[in-house]
């Protein structure tokens, strides 16, 4: 049976794509290719369905992860390691019309043992290049460090209610260390502190810490990540939830407006899905109602996001659109939120559409998911935080903030314009949930354990068990009862807003714990309690839907969730969806493109969002979909209460398992 067969024979089992046999099946057909190069375009065209731009030939790979014996099975004429290697070195290093350096037009390019399909490889030298032209340092006002001292001020009003809550001196240097971000003591004249928070701590006598604590001693992150804007044209702030991503833009973008000086620069703010820039929009309007400036700045601030493709003017039945390196797009400045969720091909369209001399800067949490399509840009290009500062960078950064930065030796250029946020101003020190999400994010299996063995009044967990499932399901009803109770007198806004006040969020999308399972189980659960009339079936007032396809006719986007509502005047159901400027869409059933119910969603289905009480349920045995990231970004979700329903040993094999995509960009940006 030759290797095509075989290839074929996969397919049938289930074990490859059809896609990956015709792709190995066309480039077996190309002048001097042999077998085993369409062998190894299966195994490219395989990963890439896994996320990963590229892999490494050097390596013998997995063979589309199959068990020892298939693989033998495939390769049989090659059972001698070294005579397969030798085998697969020579196909892939012969002369074939199919390959390439990329200097030619051919499907597969091979470029330091890193084997591409074509296109990606295209696509990554287009971001490769666009970060390489983009790290210069820009100029800044010499009015902006006392302009980001007015825009990032102490926060003495919140200090002293934490300090009045303190009983001991110990506790009271303690807050005062966390409220003014304190990480060099020594520089500290404690003696002093200590006296004036000894007596009546009212905000206009702390403000005499002004002097007792220098700049020099302290480190705000979020004012480093502005400074870090401003000097480049270019940059990434990062961070987990809580850490204030969104406030320091707005702050940032206050910033440079008046360094603009009365030249208002054309801002635009855009995030992957309709969902996220919804609440970007939610976002940005919290954070400008408590900025301080004049009314007349914040004007110039704008409040409504937009998503990627509404902004690159998607070609409708292309993947073309209308915003490309012939027609940029019209803008000074870009902000892009949930860049995390960005894959590699949106990116590269993102940033060949840039004009040269636009800022962009990319929001996001590098240790969420990465997106559902091919790449981790923003994973890739935020590895680049752990080289440091350059010595130039952080001087810049002091002169800017006033801080004390240290400088690195191993800097590279992409160092310089990035920032991780490390404070959550969302999750207190015992805050079960930022205690969860830490203890998952270190791969901490024991302090895990001892988390969710502690009683935390904000996050409960259930082994997973026949009891443990039914009860999930009661507690779902109660969860989702009001939505279904406002459904059927309030308005779409109102309703819309008590959905999402809850969630299930589940790993898999198949069987009894997966996404499809749990909303048959769910609507079942709700008919029984009379919440959903037993003579609807498929379409019943309060059925929430989410869009799982674009429809720019329409302007819904895949992942934009609507609930359904009886519309009085026509006499008719219509699902209600709101829109990123904020107001509401009615459509009608029958032209709503490709949905599912939507009471349970997968974790990938759920970042950008946020539910002030997250259900999270994972599958009885382990899969390699459920990763350290895939966890992390499920508990994440919660803002104020988080109740998860898993077993043990699923949640330590997960958090130990890292999402790992291979691609050249760390390479290409490196020195």
């Amino acid at each position: 049976m030759d290797l095509l067969h075989k290839l074929a024979e996969l397919v049938e089992r289930g074990a490859l794509r059809a896609l990956d046999f015709q792709f190995a099946k066309y480039i077996a057909e190309q002048p001097n290719c042999s077998p085993q190069l369409a062998l190894w375009a299966a195994e490219l065209s395989y990963r890439v369905g896994q996320g990963h731009i590229c892999i490494d030939v050097s390596q013998m790979p997995l063979w589309f992860d199959l068990n020892r014996a298939d693989q033998a099975w495939l390769l049989d004429e090659y059972a001698d390691l070294d005579v397969a290697k030798a085998a697969f070195a020579q196909a892939i290093n012969q002369s074939c019309a199919a390959l390439s350096d990329g200097s030619s037009a051919t499907p597969l390019v091979l470029v330091e043992q890193r084997l591409y399909l074509a296109r990606y490889w295209y696509d990554e030298q287009i971001v490769a290049g666009y970060l390489q032209r983009q790290t210069q340092t820009m100029a800044t006002s010499p009015a902006m460090p006392s302009q980001l001292n007015q825009l990032f001020p102490r926060h003495y009003l919140a200090l002293a209610e934490k300090l009045r809550q303190c009983t001991t001196a110990e506790e009271k240097r303690s807050a005062v260390q966390e409220g003014l971000d304190v990480v060099s003591p020594a520089k500290v004249d404690w003696t002093a502190v200590d006296a004036i928070v000894a007596g009546d701590c009212h905000q206009d006598a702390l403000h005499q810490l002004e002097q007792l604590v220098p700049d020099n001693a302290c480190l705000n992150w979020q004012k480093v990540a502005a400074a870090v804007a401003l000097s480049r044209r270019f940059s990434v702030i990062s961070g987990g939830p809580g850490t204030g991503k969104t406030t320091t833009v707005v702050r940032l973008l206050a910033a440079l407006l008046l360094q603009a000086d009365g030249d208002v620069p054309l801002i635009k703010l855009v995030a992957p899905t309709g969902k996220a820039a919804a609440r970007l929009t939610e976002s940005i309007g919290g954070a400008l109602g408590a900025l301080a400036v004049e009314p007349e700045l914040k004007a110039q601030i704008p409040t409504e996001a937009t998503t990627l493709h509404r902004l690159l003017g998607a070609v409708p039945n292309t993947v073309a659109f209308r915003h490309n390196a012939s027609n940029p797009l019209h803008l000074d400045v870009l902000v892009v939120d949930e860049a995390s969720m960005v894959d590699l091909p949106m990116m590269a369209r993102l940033m060949e559409a840039m004009p040269p001399h636009a800022r962009l800067i990319l929001l996001g949490d590098k240790d969420q998911l990465a997106s559902v399509e091919a790449g981790s840009v923003l994973g890739d290009i935020c590895q680049f935080a752990e080289h440091g500062y350059s010595q130039a960078q952080a001087g810049v950064l002091s002169g800017l903030t006033g801080f004390s930065l240290p400088a690195s030796e191993q800097s590279q250029p992409l160092s310089d314009c990035l920032c991780i946020l490390q404070k959550s101003h969302r999750f207190h020190a015992k805050s079960g949930i930022g205690l969860v999400a830490g203890a998952v994010n270190q791969g901490n299996v024991v302090l895990l354990d001892r988390m969710l063995d502690a009683s935390m009044a904000d996050v409960a967990w259930s082994p997973l068990s026949t009891d443990a499932y039914a009860d999930l399901l009661r507690q779902l009803v109660e969860a989702y009862r009001p939505t279904m109770l406002a459904a059927k007198s309030e308005s779409p806004q109102a309703v819309l807003a008590q959905f999402n006040q809850v969630r299930l969020l589940c790993a898999l999308r198949e069987g009894d714990t997966g996404v499809e399972g749990m909303n048959q189980r769910i609507v079942k659960a709700l008919r029984r309690e009379g919440l959903i009339s037993d003579k609807d079936e498929l379409w019943y007032v309060g059925r929430p839907v989410m869009i799982t396809r674009n429809d720019y006719a329409l302007g819904l986007s895949n992942g934009d969730i609507g609930i359904t509502l009886y519309d009085v005047e026509l006499q008719r159901l219509r699902v209600y969806f709101l829109l990123p400027d904020g107001t509401i869409k009615g459509v009608l059933p029958s032209r709503l493109p490709t949905h599912e119910t939507a009471f349970a969603m997968t974790i990938h289905k759920s970042q950008g969002s946020e539910f002030h009480h997250t259900f999270m349920l994972l599958p009885e045995k382990n899969n390699p979909v459920i990763t350290r990231e895939l966890i992390y970004t499920g508990i994440t979700r919660a803002k104020q209460r988080l109740s998860m329903v898993a077993t043990q040993a699923v949640l330590h094999q997960g958090i130990v398992r890292r999402t790992f995509r291979l691609s050249g960009l760390r390479s290409l940006l490196s020195i």
